[in-house]
């Protein structure tokens, strides 16, 4: 095979890490990006993870009578999000070595950052509004099994707080069998979100949005609900968590129901999402704050008998079944 790497145009940095330990090449790769502005590349040579399979990270790959460190591609994909970086595609070199790039992210482009009025922070010309949650299989992939989990067809009513753009009920409408038979309602506090839902949707008459406060949704006057779900949204700053589920539940959710609670634990960073939930005053990812709402969330629903189970990953569902 014809070598590309005299092809390839090489950043002031480029270091050769096919021999190198994990736990050395985490803080070189930190200390080079600290001098890297945003949007500028860094390139690194490494063991071609298609030389070898079934073989895990770590063991030894002889070439030419030397010994390399094997390392998939999905190391490097989780390491460029933990650098907060986004890979490009890798360079291969020959059969044995590839050029990994990483390009690193502007954190000032995120919607997390805007301390702006909600109609500006997640309305139809936001940045939030770029957002595709259905286009990430980390993201749909678990939402579909929370469905699944739920089971979808025998939920008549549903209602969706914090719908935005509606990518949930997108979902529903692609693996409901009787989705002609259901009930959808979305309740959003932004008036632009709602207004583009309800145009997206403008096809389906079983499907409504509401504009309003999830902390007035008692004024509303809805009869109850087969499946309650909510996606990033009970978690917000000015809703009182532990008091508004339990509202929830009393109030808008039948006892035979079911409920579908969406935790983020992930950051929207210059058009990727990348893994770990972050709090103020934190310069890295923490999670206390999420999953102390998740284990809230399953001792309460346990308590009211529910049936609960917890999956996901950069989002984490908890799907809770009433078992009565």
């Amino acid at each position: 095979m014809h070598s590309k790497e005299s092809n390839f145009k090489y950043n002031s940095f480029m270091q050769n890490f096919s021999q190198t330990p994990m736990i050395q090449v985490i803080p070189t790769l930190e200390t080079e990006l600290k001098k890297l502005s945003t949007k500028k590349t860094l390139s690194f040579k490494v063991l071609n993870p298609d030389c070898s399979s079934s073989t895990y990270n770590g063991n030894v790959v002889l070439h030419d009578s030397h010994e390399y460190i094997y390392r998939g591609y999905k190391t490097w994909l989780d390491l460029a999000q933990q650098l907060q970086c986004r890979m490009l595609t890798p360079v291969i070199i020959d059969e044995y070595f590839v050029i990994i790039k990483y390009e690193k992210l502007n954190s000032d482009v995120s919607f997390h950052k805007q301390d702006v009025e909600k109609e500006d922070k997640y309305g139809k010309n936001s940045i939030f509004s770029l957002i595709h949650k259905n286009e990430e299989a980390a993201y749909l992939y678990y939402y579909l099994q929370a469905l699944k989990n739920v089971k979808i067809d025998t939920r008549v009513r549903i209602l969706n707080l914090g719908v935005n753009s509606g990518d949930e009920f997108q979902a529903i409408i692609e693996t409901a069998e009787n989705f002609e038979s259901l009930e959808l309602v979305g309740i959003d506090y932004c008036t632009s979100a709602i207004e583009s839902a309800q145009e997206k949707f403008k096809e389906y008459k079983n499907i409504r949005f509401i504009q309003a406060d999830i902390n007035t949704l008692e004024n509303l006057e809805l009869e109850r609900f087969d499946l309650v779900i909510s996606i990033g949204t009970l978690q917000s700053s000015n809703l009182e968590f532990n008091k508004l589920l339990m509202s929830i539940v009393q109030n808008q959710l039948k006892r035979s129901g079911a409920m579908i609670l969406g935790f983020p634990n992930c950051r929207w960073i210059d058009g990727e999402m990348v893994y770990g939930a972050k709090v103020k005053n934190y310069a890295f990812s923490e999670m206390g704050l999420l999953y102390k709402d998740v284990i809230f969330s399953k001792k309460y629903l346990q308590q009211k008998k529910f049936r609960v189970t917890i999956t996901g990953k950069d989002y984490v569902f908890l799907t809770g079944t009433s078992i009565l």
